[in-house]
């Protein structure tokens, strides 16, 4: 199988994705997080530096909801006009 390049776009939601899951992250150690999300700090570390610019969906909710993401949030924060505000700190992100 051959996997086509990545768009502009991808890359770019890519790096959203992985600047927002370091945000929520904050101190919190990835390997805590890997682990409790079931990936591996590898994986974790590439989705955060933009490496990996489109995991698969169970893979971005396991981290999210480790984190308190809403994913409705992590979608809109992805999605959102390129070059606009950045989005809200991550605690805004967070479920209650």
């Amino acid at each position: 199988m051959v996997r086509l390049p990545l768009s502009p776009d991808e890359v770019e939601r890519g790096q959203r994705l992985g600047a927002l899951l370091r945000r929520a992250r904050g101190e919190r150690s990835m390997l805590a997080i890997a682990i409790d999300a079931g990936i591996s700090p590898e994986t974790l570390r590439k989705i955060e530096t933009g490496r990996i610019a489109t995991p698969a969906f169970p893979t971005v909710a396991a981290i999210a909801g480790v984190l308190g993401l809403s994913l409705d949030a992590v979608w809109a924060d992805l999605n959102g006009p390129v070059g606009t505000a950045p989005p809200p700190p991550a605690a805004d992100l967070r479920v209650s």
